[in-house]
This record gives structure tokens, C-alpha cells and sequence, in this order.
């Protein structure tokens, strides 16, 4: 997202040069779509970095300057490039301005995955670090309506794709969560965070849309809260829709930092669900 605003920024003050890469064939540094925009003042995005884009953007520029040439270019990562990936990237070069911007910032804006995270504590606002830069779409949510300001800046300043919601009880908010959410439960509570998952497990019951309920904490917890759980009427095929602890096996950190990049890592590891928009 920081790409695209930079983008979108630097077609106020002059044309850039759009790099997209159209299509590839074996082992290559970025997907289908991925892109960079040459500015005159500089870059945004990346479609992989080293000799490719090294020589991508002397391409660019050669067109900002007014020069010609085909729209789609052949780059073989082989020796000619100093690169050994294997693979073939064809990139398409687009001179685009200010006029484009609309267009661009809809064609171009990423697709976010809902994520909702219960709790501004220590790990919470580590999270939001993380996961705001990332390709996530997060409802941040606490029961005390003072914590937001402290993440340094007031909710209406909040990253983009971040939207802070106060909610008292704080498991209110659980019913009008956006479908398909990941929900990551870590309150100031105890008693909060098991509020919260039991209305995750509800709604799970009875809509089957929440893919990760994920619960910060100990297996000790998790047993107390299982046998809690269990006595409010869920069964134990329920319970086990719950992750808890959450984050990636084999990270025993426990600074919120390291447990942040974690549970970000384990969010991006998810299947993403197919895109409505695309058929098929």
C-alpha cells in the first residue's frame, strides 16, 4: 500500500513509467502483476530487484525521456543477466499520468484479507506495526476506548487498512466482523478473551466463516478455557477451531515484537480464499 501511495503521490509532479510484469515461465523473483513504477525522483514497488530491475528501470526511463519501443519486453534470468533463477519474465512498460491516478489506485490497490485483533495491549500494538504494511484488512478492537491514541497516533490517524473499534463488552463486535476474518484474541482479560472466543465459536456454528480464531496464551490456559468452554455447551469438535498459542512452532520468543512477526508469518501461511471477483 505504501508503494502505491508513493505512486500515486509522485504522478502529481510528473509521469512515471509502469513496469508490470505481464507474464513468466519457470523459476522468477515475482509473480504476474507484481510492479514498479519509475518516478523522476525515484521508485516505487519492486518487481524483484537485482540485474532484472536494475536494467528494467534504465528501460523506464528511456521512455520517460520520449524514446520508443515495444510495449512488452523479454528478460531471460540467465547468464547475459548475471542471474541465475532460470526462469523467463516478460515485463510490459506503461508511461502513465496524473490522469491514470484513479484508475491505477483502483486496478492497483491490494487485496486485503479481514483480520481482527481483539486487544491494544503490549502484542497488540505490535501487531498492528506488522500487520498494517502487510496485505491485511484489520479491525482493531478494545473495551477501553483510551488505549488507541498510544499507538502513536489518534484512531482517525491510524495506518491504512487499520480501523480501531471501542466496544464495551468487547465481545459485541464478534456478530458484525467482516466474513471470512481471522480473529487473533488477546484482551487485557482473561475473563474478556474467553467472552470473546465463545462468541467466535457461536458465530462459527452458525455462519462457519471465521477460518482462524487464534488465542494468545499457554496450553495451561487453553486447558482451563477449554474445560470453560465446554461447560457453556460447545463440543470438542468446536473447541478445536480454536489455535492456541498462536504463532509459528519453533519461535520461543516471547518479547511482543517476536511473537507479532510470528503470528504474522502464521496468518500468511492461511489458504486465501479465491477471489469472488475472478470467475471460476
Amino acid at each position: 500500500m505504501a508503494a502505491l501511495h508513493r505512486l500515486l503521490e509522485g504522478l502529481a509532479h510528473g509521469p512515471a513509467c509502469m513496469v508490470e510484469v505481464e507474464s513468466t515461465q519457470g523459476s522468477v523473483p515475482r509473480e504476474s502483476g507484481a510492479w514498479m513504477a519509475v518516478l523522476a525522483d525515484g521508485l516505487a514497488g519492486t518487481i524483484g530487484g537485482g540485474r532484472l530491475e536494475f536494467d528494467a528501470i534504465a528501460q523506464a526511463r528511456r521512455r520517460l525521456a520520449g524514446e520508443g519501443g515495444p510495449a512488452v519486453l523479454r528478460f531471460a534470468l540467465g547468464p547475459s543477466l548475471g542471474q541465475c533463477c532460470g526462469g523467463v519474465v516478460f515485463l510490459r512498460f506503461t508511461v502513465v499520468g496524473a490522469g491514470e491516478r484513479a484508475a491505477l489506485a483502483q486496478r492497483l490497490a491490494p487485496r486485503r484479507t479481514p483480520v481482527a485483533l481483539f486487544g491494544a495491549g503490549h502484542v497488540g500494538h505490535a501487531l498492528v506495526r506488522v500487520l498494517s504494511v502487510l496485505p491485511f484488512a484489520l479491525t482493531w478492537i478494545d473495551s477501553r476506548d483510551s488505549v488507541f491514541p498510544a499507538f502513536p497516533v489518534a484512531p482517525a490517524e491510524a495506518p491504512p487498512g487499520v480501523a480501531c473499534e471501542h466496544s464495551d463488552p468487547v465481545h459485541a463486535a464478534v456478530p458484525s466482523l467482516a466474513p471470512g476474518s481471522r480473529v487473533l484474541v488477546m484482551s487485557f482479560s482473561h475473563a474478556e478473551d474467553l467472552d470473546v472466543v465463545a462468541a467466535c465459536l457461536l458465530r462459527q456454528r452458525e455462519r462457519g466463516d471465521l477460518p482462524f480464531i487464534g488465542l494468545i496464551g499457554s496450553r495451561t490456559k487453553w486447558a482451563t478455557f477449554s474445560h470453560r468452554l465446554a461447560a457453556r455447551g460447545f463440543a470438542p469438535e468446536e473447541l478445536a477451531w480454536v489455535t492456541c498459542p498462536i504463532g509459528l512452532p519453533g519461535i520461543a520468543g516471547k518479547e511482543p515484537e517476536v511473537i507479532a512477526v510470528s503470528v504474522a508469518a502464521q496468518l500468511l501461511a492461511l489458504p486465501v480464499p479465491a477471489d469472488p471477483a475472478q470467475p471460476g
